[in-house]
């Protein structure tokens, strides 16, 4: 993986534990947890917002947010003009989120995968690269 890569990353309590799961299994000089920082309960837009920025801004190169079924944070992060926030709940899922929509936030369902799921599917996520050609074309006709 590369370990020059900035990564946001969030998530509400119900994706707390793998958040912080990942955050530990990723390099660290390349990961901002923008929390939260508790499983204690919380809305989950206050933690996609600031993900979302942060790689709308161009600060950061992906982001990773985590909730229950990942539906609340990809609704809300894609809410940011130039987010592509894609749900996964498999690493093929993450491969074509890459390589034909660009996607540049992950969201991961914690309550429906495993943690060694969500681990592959973030690692497929940052290594894929998109495929530019007629993908490109379509990616640019999503922006209203």
């Amino acid at each position: 993986m590369n370990t020059n890569l900035k990564i946001a990353i969030g998530s509400d309590h119900a994706g707390f534990n793998y958040k912080q799961e990942l955050i530990a299994w990723l390099p660290q000089a390349t990961v901002k947890n923008f929390g939260t920082n508790s499983p204690d309960s919380t809305d989950y837009p206050d933690f996609a917002h600031p993900v979302a920025l942060a790689v709308e801004s161009g600060e950061f190169d992906f982001g990773i947010l985590v909730c229950g079924s990942a539906n609340g944070v990809a609704i809300t992060a894609n809410k940011h003009q130039g987010i592509r926030a894609a749900i996964c709940w498999q690493p093929e899922l993450a491969a074509l989120a890459r390589q034909h929509n660009n996607a540049n936030i992950v969201c991961i369902p914690e309550r429906f995968i495993s943690l060694e799921d969500a681990k592959a599917i973030v690692e497929t996520f940052l290594t894929t690269q998109f495929e530019g050609g007629r993908h490109a074309t379509r990616v640019g006709k999503m922006a209203c």
